[in-house]
């Protein structure tokens, strides 16, 4: 992982997320992208009346966000100045998604990192709905940051799965992370009644991927998803929480449950969500 795509919205929880990046590729050669996407909406009508004739509304609804851009990325060259970083703006006017997608292809972009909440920091809001956008639309792994989460050394990282098989080919990115940090593995794996064949070829998988990795095997029967991972979570601390999403409905299942009226699963630790 060497391009980083890191999201800004100028709030606490935004900031958060960043620095949690730095603390994360510590010793590393990394490139920062910082992103901040800005819409009309955010503007009065008032407001882009009083933008020059001569300059676009355009260029006038991003001139503000466009020098706090700048001073926060010298900033965060300023802060990391004995790490090998570097830090570009990224200033764009569009669907926050759009952006996103638009930033991860054109800059090779191999992971994003963000913060669970935005601006509004609504309770109710527990993952803010362009992190929960991003997770949705965007196909590029995702680490998110809890609100007020301080970088603790990563010792132990979790790899929850469900039913479905596990993609042996996310194991560069997997091992690259434990190699990063030096942690150990733990993979919790999911069971559900009536999953017979899948299960069969998810033991396969795992074998395979003992072979590749080293790790310790937890199994639980017939528990939902969130509340198995939290109560794995308080009995075997772990820094880091790793889910492999390649359905839909897996994402939704572990973060509504059986309705999408409230969040069923806050992860208290950042949560590595990798599609596959």
């Amino acid at each position: 992982m060497k391009y980083i795509l890191l999201p800004t919205d100028f709030s606490v929880n935004a900031m958060n997320a960043i620095t949690y990046a730095m603390h994360f590729f510590k010793g590393q050669v990394i490139h920062f992208y910082v992103l901040n996407v800005q819409k009309t909406s955010d503007y009065t009508l008032s407001e882009l009346m009083t933008n020059s004739p001569s300059g676009s509304i355009y260029e006038g609804v991003l001139e503000d966000n466009e020098a706090k851009l700048q001073e926060l990325t010298e900033s965060l060259r300023e802060e990391s100045s004995e790490e090998t970083y570097t830090f570009e703006p990224l200033l764009d006017y569009d669907v926050f998604t759009d952006a996103v997608n638009q930033a991860v292809v054109t800059h090779n972009i191999d992971l994003i990192i963000m913060g669970t909440n935005g601006a509004t920091n609504a309770r109710e809001v527990v993952f803010g709905s362009n992190t929960l956008q991003v997770i949705r639309k965007v196909d590029c792994t995702v680490l998110t940051v809890p609100e007020d989460y301080r970088f603790v050394p990563i010792s132990s990282v979790l790899l929850s799965l469900n039913y479905q098989t596990f993609p042996i080919s996310q194991v560069p990115l997997l091992k690259e992370v434990l190699s990063l940090h030096k942690a150990n593995l733990k993979v919790l794996d999911i069971k559900e009644t009536g999953n017979a064949a899948t299960t069969k070829g998810n033991t396969a998988n795992l074998d395979r991927l003992q072979k590749m990795l080293n790790y310790q095997l937890f199994r639980v029967k017939d528990i939902p998803e969130a509340m198995a991972i939290k109560a794995f979570e308080q009995l075997m601390p772990v820094e880091l929480h790793t889910v492999i999403v390649e359905e839909q409905h897996f994402l939704d299942r572990l973060l509504f449950g059986s309705t999408t009226s409230k969040i069923s699963y806050e992860s208290p630790i950042p949560l590595l969500i990798i599609h596959c």
